[in-house]
């Protein structure tokens, strides 16, 4: 009897089929075709071409080739090592199967459909034993190379000169070493996993492995060898794995909190140890069946582990969790939430944290803020949150320019004070300009840039309400001085521009336009670009490579790009920074400084990770989010978990030339240190900052809201209370911001109240600092105030030595024996006192609309002092523009209310016509009134103003009102800033009037706060 089979009589593979001319048939592939592969391979590599060479000349423009050159480096050695430690193991485990596959005949039915099935995979074995190890290879050397980081820092390794309390270790063990053991490990586990299931495929595909009726289970030799082999560097690794396990431990997550507990410590620690040693025992009964053969051993030892590994990995931990803790949680967890309250607070650089109690006073009396006459005139009154179209309407002059939604507060030294100030940078805005529906030449070589800022006292206003500006116009002028004021990279800049001409072109960028209004003819300026601010593309082979990066032919074609051209593109501050090291993660926010006669975008960067034992995490998205910042716009630049965090890079970019310094700022963070050691040269020693940008340097927010988040719990210190939970505290919503509609059915929801920053004087300092604060209400939902936090913002002067007092936090820990209205009570005050509605009434009465402020809150007087502006502007049914002015304060203190047309006429309200101190804004009064008192004077027509009863006055001042409203739009719309100006001051005339009027008919000011 004669078998036909694949391999012949003798095993021997059968020999191909020929054609009728005894040639074996090959396919051929036509011309064509062959032209068209090699089209398709040529476009794959110049589009590849055209990324990497214009990234390296990119990153190299700007000084961190080497950054890029180390990360290329790395990520390649850890695709090439994770893609053959996969794909070796997996193409010799396939061939061996094959190499070693018995021959036989297949003699029942099974046999011969098996042997079928064989025959019809066989023209595909030799095709899948090479692409099949590729492909994976390919996916784990990916995997492999996303860990670059983690290597990078585990080969630069530093010590933080802290233990871990439950095994004795360095902290550097669990931040640098532990990830790269885990991931050696965890590629280790599944190349051995791959190759054993590849193999036993094979063998069961080739006969190596069956099942006869007759026998069962039947494994030839070299299976059981090959099998068996790599079953036990599985097991031996598993067992690694399972020892390596016990340190995530001092990571893990509990309900209360972070870090080993008790069963972690007493269950689980020993349970992966006594899996641990499992998985080797059960590796040596793989050795010995490799030896004996007899199938049932493995059976065994396999049943053995999952055995083990349900008792004492999952059942044993269980019933300790349920009868021995759950009774005794409190005392059998002290210990372990006590590691977890001094390492948390270690890890987020809460460790010094100025705990004051402070028992607020209440009582307004005359005279009160004589103490405090420094901070009172900086109380910043201009929300850099709403004046942004303020800033627009006065500032950008043409529909090419625009500022932020929300502008930066910073300080300058004005008239030999340091002043808090609202700034703003005027952009190009493409969106204003339509820039999209434009021409080519007008997008990408006219339109390039935007011009200087614009900046204002924080503290007062002018007396129509506007900001009192100390920097405007363009060109710029006022108290910064001269500087670069060509913003070629912020935060809405072109995706690319081409800039640059050899000297005496024809300048072809826009600069700006003399003149004032929409309307004016004024002259059109224009612009060379000068600096350095991009790769060249002065040469044929770089327009090519950057036309098919941008997919556009304009960048060869056009005669405005020559030799001398430069490409501007990533342009985003925060995009740059993240792109030279992205090793940091980024603040959500920046700010615009002017410093050393230059315009520079502040960025603050951290170092971070996951590891820091028994320390809790945070959400950074969920911690940064409020009502002013939105997670998701910065989401990409920073990572969403960590349990240890520092400002460990100041970075500043170069408005004009886009050039990026980072600066080591925490020179005392070990992580810091590894990337200095992993990239040398690319931060600057904290020496280098100058002095006047260190005077601009602020304590970033994002760390600030961090910690603020974990001090609403970790303020309690006391294990036992911690457990208990009962003076937790939360971050209160805005007052000022209305709910957020979530859909059909779900509650609204309500955003976190922003940190704000503002000169202020907390207990125990001597005079004003620039300070970051918020404040706490109890976690139970009472709204009155708990908590009150405040950190020194002020860096000093002085180049490369940041103030002494900079960073430290100070905690005002208020007693609920003595309750102090919260935020949200306080607005509810303001919004429901009679005198004040009666007021915001009269407000609303014309075309206009009323805007809180931020709802600020300030330690003074001994108390807590609450300060709000109040902005008006034209509402939308009024038409015109809409932009808000500031027209009247609100202040609280105790029970007392405030309101007034300036702060320091509202703190003379509140504190019995006294309060001791001036404010910043004192003195607009007499501007404003023009010589109008009491209601005497002329009203906005000229005229002597109304007198008789106060209902006629009320009256009178009303008319006039909306009559100064239509006047200051006519004067708007028609670009007449005089006239605008002087209809501005009849309005605050007006107002003032009325509400003297109103109060004589709806009663006295100040008010109790009781409504009526």
């Amino acid at each position: 009897m004669s078998f036909s089979t694949p391999f012949g009589s003798a095993g021997r593979p059968a020999a191909p089929r020929r054609g009728p001319s005894g040639r074996q048939r090959r396919g051929r592939i036509s011309p064509l075709g062959i032209t068209v592969v090699a089209l398709v391979v040529l476009m794959i590599l110049v589009v590849v071409a055209s990324e990497v060479v214009t990234r390296y000349a990119w990153f190299d423009q700007l000084g961190f080739a080497q950054v890029l050159r180390t990360r290329w480096i790395v990520q390649g050695i850890l695709f090439v090592a994770g893609a053959l430690l996969f794909a070796i193991p997996l193409f010799l485990s396939l061939r061996f199967a094959h190499a070693r596959r018995p021959v036989f005949a297949p003699v029942t039915r099974e046999d011969e459909a098996l042997e079928q099935f064989r025959t019809a995979v066989e023209p595909l074995r030799r095709g899948i034993t090479i692409l099949a190890p590729i492909v994976i290879g390919s996916f784990a050397g990916l995997a492999a190379s996303r860990s670059w980081e983690n290597v990078l820092l585990f080969l630069n390794a530093q010590d933080f000169g802290a233990v871990d309390p439950q095994f004795g270790f360095d902290v550097g063990f669990f931040v640098f070493t532990l990830p790269v053991v885990e991931l050696m490990l965890s590629l280790a586990r599944y190349a051995a996993l791959i190759a054993l299931v590849g193999g036993l495929i094979g063998h069961f595909v080739y006969g190596g492995v069956a099942w006869r009726q007759e026998k069962g289970l039947d494994v030839t030799r070299s299976a059981r060898r090959h099998l068996g082999i790599l079953a036990v560097v599985y097991l031996v690794i598993l067992g690694l794995s399972h020892w390596v396990e016990r340190y995530g431990l001092l990571t893990s997550v509990h309900d209360r909190f972070e870090g080993a507990s008790y069963t972690d410590v007493h269950a689980i620690l020993p349970a992966k140890t006594i899996l641990a040693i499992a998985a080797v025992i059960v590796a040596a009964m793989f050795v010995l069946w490799i030896v004996r053969g007899d199938w049932r051993i493995p059976a065994i030892g396999a049943g053995l582990m999952l055995l083990s590994t349900l008792a004492v990995g999952f059942a044993y931990p269980a019933l300790i969790e349920q009868f021995r803790v759950e009774p005794n949680a409190r005392a059998l967890e002290r210990p372990y939430i006590e590691r977890n309250i001094d390492a948390t607070r270690t890890a987020f650089g809460l460790d010094d944290v100025e705990v004051i109690d402070y028992a607020a006073q209440t009582d307004a009396t005359p005279g009160t803020l004589r103490a405090d006459a420094d901070a009172t005139a900086q109380i910043r009154l201009l929300d850099p949150a709403i004046v942004s179209p303020t800033f627009g309407q006065r500032e950008a002059n043409r529909r090419y320019w625009g500022f932020d939604d929300i502008l930066s507060v910073d300080r300058y030294t004005i008239d030999g004070t340091l002043q808090d100030t609202v700034i703003g940078v005027r952009e190009l805005s493409p969106s204003k300009l339509d820039l999209n529906n434009q021409s080519w030449v007008n997008q990408h070589i006219t339109y390039t840039h935007g011009f200087g800022v614009a900046a204002a006292y924080g503290n007062r206003r002018n007396a129509d309400g506007e900001p009192a500006f100390i920097e405007s116009g363009v060109p710029g002028q006022g108290a910064l001085g001269t500087f670069e004021e060509r913003v070629y990279f912020g935060r809405t800049s072109p995706d690319y521009s081409i800039v640059g001409a050899p000297e005496g072109a024809t300048p072809e960028e826009f600069d700006y336009q003399s003149g004032t209004d929409e309307n004016s003819e004024g002259t059109q300026r224009t612009n060379t670009f000068s600096g350095d601010g991009g790769p060249s593309i002065g040469n044929p082979i770089m327009r090519f490579l950057y036309a098919v990066k941008f997919r556009d032919p304009n960048i060869v074609i056009s005669d405005y790009v020559n030799d001398k051209s430069q490409i501007l593109y990533d342009r985003d501050p925060r995009q740059r920074v993240n792109a030279v090291a992205p090793f940091l993660s980024l603040d959500s926010g920046m700010y615009p400084a002017v410093v050393d006669g230059r315009l520079v975008w502040v960025v603050d960067g951290y170092t971070s990770t996951d590891r820091y034992p028994y320390a809790q995490s945070v959400d950074l998205d969920a911690a940064v989010e409020d009502s002013q910042t939105n997670p998701g716009d910065s989401a990409g630049s920073r990572v969403r978990d960590t349990n240890y965090l520092r400002n460990g890079v100041k970075a500043t970019v170069d408005a004009y030339d886009g050039s990026v310094k980072l600066y080591a700022w925490d020179t005392d963070d070990p992580i810091l240190k590894a990337w200095q050691q992993a990239f040398p040269g690319s931060i600057q020693d904290t020496p280098e900052i100058s002095g006047d940008l260190m005077s601009h340097l602020r304590y970033p927010e994002d760390l600030f809201k961090s910690q603020r988040t974990l001090l609403a719990k970790y303020h309690v210190t006391n294990p036992d209370e911690f457990f208990g939970q009962q003076d937790f505290w939360q971050i209160p919503v805005d007052p000022t911001r209305a709910p957020t509609e979530n859909g059909a059915g779900a509650e609204p929801t309500r955003k976190k109240q922003p940190p704000y920053y503002l000169s202020m004087q907390m207990p125990g300092q001597d005079s004003p600092r620039f300070s970051l604060s918020s404040s706490y209400t109890p976690a139970d939902g009472q709204d009155v105030l708990s908590g009150f936090l405040a950190v020194d913002s002020e860096t000093g002067d002085q180049a490369g030595n940041p103030a002494k007092s900079y960073g430290q936090l100070k905690l005002l820990n208020l007693p609920a024996s003595n309750p102090v209205n919260g935020p949200g009570q306080v607005q509810a005050t303001f919004n429901s006192d009679s005198n004040v509605s009666r007021a915001l009434n009269l407000l609303k009465s014309g075309n206009s609309e009323v805007i809180n402020g931020n709802l600020l809150t300030l330690p003074m007087g001994g108390g807590l002092l609450y300060v709000q502006p109040v902005y008006l502007q034209s509402s939308a049914a009024g038409g015109g523009a809409q932009y808000p002015l500031l027209q009247m304060v609100l202040v609280s203190f105790g029970d007392k209310i405030g309101f007034a047309p300036t702060l320091d006429e509202a703190l003379d309200q509140v504190f019995g016509g006294d309060s001791g101190a001036n404010a910043g804004d004192a003195g607009i009064q007499a501007e404003g009134e023009a010589g109008t008192a009491e209601g005497a004077g002329t009203d906005t027509s000229g005229q002597p103003a109304a007198t008789g009863d106060a209902q006629t006055r009320l009256d009178q001042a009303l008319a006039d009102m909306q009559q100064a409203e239509t006047d200051a739009q006519e004067a708007l719309n028609a670009g007449d800033w005089t006239a605008y100006g002087e209809a501005q001051a009849r309005l605050q005339d007006a107002l003032r009037r009325a509400l003297a009027a109103n109060e004589e008919l709806g009663g006295s000011s100040p008010s109790d706060g009781g409504g009526g």
